[in-house]
């Protein structure tokens, strides 16, 4: 079973960037699309990238042109570049695989971004 980390999340006042890291402890070649995921205080989680092995990018259209997701196949790893970050994006980020809709492994643990006004 592949396990997922998530680091490189932190404090940042408004306006400010961060980059996320997604680490598989497998090879992740297999598997079409990999997500970013983020769950507020009091929301549910919800979907804000998602790229696919040929390195197709979709966003949620609160992120659009502030966000980039990409990935390395050979590292195993995802990353999200947030930039122009706003008190909004402040919640816990995940990422996991997709097929169809659906996520594929357990969740981690995620990384906390917290953005100040």
């Amino acid at each position: 079973q592949v396990q997922l980390v998530e680091s490189g999340g932190g404090l940042v006042q408004a306006g400010g960037s961060l980059r996320l890291s997604c680490a598989a402890s497998g090879s992740i070649l297999s598997f079409n699309a990999m997500g970013w995921y983020r769950q507020g205080p009091g929301k549910q989680r919800e979907l804000v990238a998602v790229i696919t092995s040929g390195g197709s990018a979709n966003y949620a259209d609160s992120v659009k042109g502030r966000f980039t997701i990409s990935r390395d196949n050979a590292k195993n790893t995802v990353y999200l570049q947030m930039n122009s970050l706003k008190p909004e994006d402040t919640a816990v980020y995940y990422c996991n695989a997709r097929i169809g809709t659906a996520p594929v492994y357990n969740w981690g643990q995620g990384t906390q971004v917290t953005v100040s006004s």
